[in-house]
């Protein structure tokens, strides 16, 4: 089904009628056909700036169905130039966050979906994913843990602390959850976390490491057949089945 979007600005006796739809299929915007009553229209606004707020009003339009956010990727994607990012920042409109990223001014930045955004192939993981599952002791501070494969390099990495894995581990267990504000980004689910704190656990503090697993026993959904299985493609099956053994109450 299209999401259709008009755009319409009425200035005195000049209505101008923009009319647009967004195809699901391929997230591309297509300009169906603009209606002008002529007479006069120079004396009330130019052309640039009638296609200026034209482009705002649609930006705005992607930016709400993106939970305040738009990426100078999505613009070139619908053909619209990100020179009307400038504009918009100027007039405080929305703010930069990240390179390429910006936000609407109204809204609070978050810092995990701003980080999945610039870095792609980001996976949380660890105790930042076991957060996100409310299996964690405490939030994250500015450090995060995140995956990626053995040949992935990007400088904004530095920061995190980063776990490297071969390519044939990178995709098991990989789910969506849900930020503190809202946004969806890609975590690995509760199985393959604690499989990673528990063959990771001297890059981890044992005591988290202990609050998630008793944790993650007590909820009625602990899959320990998932769990079981997962550790058994990692080689550490025995490790992990002792380790949870120990940590039943």
């Amino acid at each position: 089904m299209k999401n259709i979007y008009f755009l319409t600005i009425k200035l005195n006796i000049i209505n101008l009628s923009v009319f647009y739809y967004i195809d699901n299929d391929t997230d591309k915007l297509y300009n169906v056909r603009m209606n002008e009553q002529r007479g006069g229209i120079m004396d009330f606004m130019t052309k640039e700036e009638f296609i200026n707020e034209s482009n705002i009003e649609i930006i705005q339009k992607l930016m709400d169905r993106n939970n305040g956010y738009i990426t100078v990727k999505e613009l070139e994607d619908f053909g619209i130039s990100r020179n009307y990012l400038s504009i918009m920042t100027k007039k405080n409109m929305i703010e930069k966050v990240a390179k390429g990223i910006y936000i609407d001014s109204a809204k609070i930045e978050d810092v995990y979906y701003v980080l999945s955004i610039s870095i792609p192939k980001i996976i949380y993981s660890h105790m930042t994913a076991l957060y996100f599952h409310n299996l964690s002791i405490k939030a994250p501070d500015s450090s995060f843990d995140i995956t990626v494969t053995k040949k992935y390099n990007n400088p904004k990495l530095k920061k995190h602390n980063v776990f490297y894995v071969d390519d044939k581990f990178y995709d098991i267990g990989i789910t969506e959850v849900t930020t503190p504000q809202g946004n969806k980004v890609r975590a690995y689910d509760v199985e393959r976390c604690i499989c990673d704190i528990i063959r990771s656990k001297k890059r981890m503090d044992i005591e988290h490491v202990k609050y998630a697993i008793k944790e993650y026993l007590k909820k009625n959904d602990s899959d320990l057949i998932k769990l079981s299985k997962y550790a058994d493609m990692f080689g550490i099956k025995e490790e992990v089945m002792d380790f949870v053994s120990m940590m039943y109450e």
